[in-house]
């Protein structure tokens, strides 16, 4: 039994190519005593028949005449996957977020299922932390919610469950694999000329869908041009990472919104905004009137959709990194986002991302390879960094028993983009994830100060009569 990719979820493989890594992954703590590497297997493969890419490998169809499939691997060993490791004492919070940043920077085994979970001791205050890696051909940022929800409990006495025996299906040759892409072209094809771009719109809705899509195009025109001044956190990277971890709480975040107005997602950026600025001015770049243009991408998953593939636009915002005061940058921000919203980005980037549907397979694979090696060669300005936001639970999980206290998230990078920042909501706290590569950002904990810093500050001008908790760095694991 195979299981194609979508297009989207194919490209997110093509892309690879040993500098620009595309999988995801999160940092989450637990309250201690850790469980054993046993225990934490166990649990693990219980929950498996609900995973089921957790046990599937990648195959290629020869001759690119499909996209990638899955296929159950007929040599699954659970041991490969979940690993353990312990921080040296006393266990600092800089000493997890660089094994973090060093995990990040190896690529998944292309050969076995594309995931890893590790498993971290030897944090301060009898904590432990999981490591998760998985490929974003497997999952999007939502979905990987989804993922951690079903690894995880809500109820801290959940029983154990069971594991449940698992025979893997028989591996296809080429030659059927071969056959059954033929067989999804001529289906495909003759769906595609009876249904049309657009299968369940009435014509009028149509007609408004190709207007929004006009207009979106014509916005991302505008922006596609290099902002005029270059700046230090754009440019080539290598395949090492570095990455650290900012933190506040959501009722912060509110607060801020409340009294100056404009949204959550707002406010983030104009915080980000903010430690970019500082990031620039420490080492020396220039900042007046300088902006930073960052992707942003938006899921357009609907609320009831659990599946695993990659549903996802894209809006291309900037950073003005030249307002000097946070509120003014606020203000700027959340008119910008206004406007964006107007604009119809996010219909014309999944028009551009559904028109690969229309690309043969063998196509896609080669247009993703030759523009990732055209970026190593050629300069690539026009977007400076990414910027994710995911919201997840507002309720505690447990992993055997053991709350998770914090869900730090990691974004990708890709040529051009030197650091990245990952946005995840958790049970009234707000992670940020700043992924940095290695040779040319080696500022990224200063950059998670920063960000922490500006938050502290913009909650400070909200008239807080309490203290907040934005902006503590603290020697061990935040608490």
């Amino acid at each position: 039994m195979t299981h194609p990719m979508g297009p989207l979820d194919a490209l997110f493989l093509h892309v690879e190519d040993g500098i620009s890594h595309m999988h995801i992954g999160s940092c989450s703590i637990f309250a201690g005593p850790s469980p054993s590497l046993d225990e934490l297997s166990d649990s693990i493969e219980s929950r498996l028949p609900l995973l089921t890419r957790y046990r599937q490998k990648v195959r290629f169809v020869p001759g690119g005449l499909g996209h990638p499939v899955w296929v159950d691997d007929p040599h699954f060993q659970l041991d490969y996957h979940v690993r353990h490791s312990a921080l040296p004492p006393p266990g600092r919070v800089q000493d997890l977020e660089n094994l973090m940043g060093r995990l990040m920077s190896q690529e998944l085994d292309r050969h076995r299922p594309l995931w890893e979970v590790w498993m971290i001791e030897g944090l301060p205050d009898d904590r432990w932390a999981l490591i998760t890696k998985v490929h974003h051909c497997m999952v999007d940022g939502i979905s990987g919610i989804d993922l951690m929800a079903v690894l995880l409990d809500s109820d801290p006495l959940e029983p154990a469950r069971e594991s449940e025996p698992w025979t893997a299906a028989p591996e296809p040759s080429d030659l059927q694999l071969t056959l059954q892409a033929l067989g999804r072209i001529g289906s495909h094809q003759t769906r595609q000329l009876l249904t049309g771009p657009f299968p369940h719109l009435h014509p009028r809705q149509m007609w408004e869908q190709l207007k929004a899509v006009s207009a979106g195009l014509k916005s991302f025109g505008a922006r596609l041009l290099p902002p005029a001044k270059p700046a230090s956190v754009e440019g080539d990277i290598g395949p090492h990472r570095r990455w650290a971890a900012a933190r506040c709480t959501l009722s912060d975040v509110k607060a801020i919104r409340n009294t100056f107005g404009g949204s959550v997602n707002d406010v983030v950026l104009a915080t980000i905004t903010g430690a970019f600025r500082a990031v620039l001015i420490e080492r020396g770049d220039p900042v007046d009137d300088v902006v930073l243009r960052s992707l942003v991408p938006v899921s357009i998953r609907h609320a009831d959709d659990h599946a695993w593939n990659n549903q996802v636009s894209l809006m291309v915002a900037d950073l003005p990194v030249g307002i000097a005061d946070p509120v003014e940058r606020l203000g700027a921000i959340h008119q910008q986002m206004e406007e964006l919203k107007a604009s119809h980005q996010v219909a014309a980037g999944e028009a551009v991302i559904a028109t690969a549907t229309f690309l043969p397979p063998v196509l896609l694979s080669l247009g993703a390879r030759a523009a990732a090696t055209a970026l190593r060669s050629l300069p690539q300005r026009t977007i400076n960094t990414v910027t994710t936001n995911v919201p997840g639970p507002q309720f505690p999980l447990y992993a055997l028993g053991r709350e998770m206290l914090e869900y730090l998230p990691f974004v990708p990078l890709s040529q051009g983009v030197r650091i990245g920042v990952a946005i995840l909501s958790y049970n009234g706290q707000l992670s940020f994830g700043v992924t940095g590569d290695y040779d040319t950002a080696p500022d990224v904990h200063f950059m998670a100060e920063q960000i922490e810093a500006e938050m502290t500050g913009l909650r400070a001008r909200a008239g807080s009569r309490r203290t907040p908790k934005a902006g503590r760095r603290l020697e061990g694991v935040a608490k």
